[in-house]
């Protein structure tokens, strides 16, 4: 994307991603969903270093920024829902099919094409890609201005940055794959926090029954609820 259209409109951007990654990520292992919620200042990632961590505040915050009438991807503690998921079975490609060979170039439906798991693409292009920063910007990726973060994040995504570490695997593509997911699951993995984000595009979460809306032309009144039983 250019720089000029990078943040997309908020709402257009959120609703158009939320049912699949909805599904996508909802039902992915809750291993290490937080029983506790602790300011995200003060949480302590199970996965990644603290370097890393840096990076993954600072890009998802970029990613879905709090300057809109929504919540922003720390707000929604996105975070902390991509480190639970790297700690976890899909941080470490548990129900893939990782065997070779593995073509970069091959089309989509032929699924993944990278001998690396999505942890050890987070490792190995976290770490590249703040070694490009520090050579082009004197700085790694988490000390830049937003404009910088921004334009480094399209060059990311046009491929613009060649990160040779991830072996044919997007590092971008994955982060943005996980900050929409961590956006949009239900808070039990983690992000979502209070169910904000369900609240901003008005989805009704885990509710059992709708048989009494059927027909009914007006507005859903009733608020969220998490697979826990909480209530938005």
């Amino acid at each position: 994307m250019s720089d000029a259209n990078f943040k997309l409109n908020r709402r257009r951007f959120l609703q158009a991603g939320a049912a699949g990654t909805m599904l996508s990520a909802g039902y992915a292992s809750g291993a290490f969903a937080q029983t506790t919620t602790v300011p995200l200042s003060d949480f302590q990632p199970v996965f990644f270093t603290a370097d890393e961590w840096k990076f993954v505040m600072a890009a998802t915050d970029r990613l879905i920024p709090a300057d809109g009438d929504g919540p922003g991807a720390l707000d929604s503690r996105v975070p902390v829902f991509i480190d639970g998921q790297m700690a976890g079975p899909f941080g470490q490609a548990a129900d893939w099919y990782m065997q070779g060979p593995h073509d970069p170039n091959a089309p989509a439906q032929l699924g993944y094409q990278s001998p690396l798991t999505p942890a050890e693409v987070y490792r190995a292009g976290i770490a590249e890609l703040n070694a490009w920063c520090q050579d082009n910007h004197s700085a790694v990726f988490a000390e830049l201005d937003k404009d910088t973060k921004d334009k480094v994040l399209t060059a990311l995504e046009k491929g613009e940055i060649k990160l040779a570490s991830t072996q044919g695997a997007s590092l971008f593509g994955l982060l943005l794959q996980n900050t929409k997911e961590g956006y949009f699951a239900d808070p039990i993995y983690g992000g979502n926090h209070e169910m904000a984000a369900w609240q901003y595009i008005g989805f009704p979460g885990a509710r059992a029954s709708f048989r009494e809306w059927v027909g009914i032309e007006k507005p859903y009144p009733l608020g969220p609820v998490s697979i826990s039983g909480k209530r938005g």
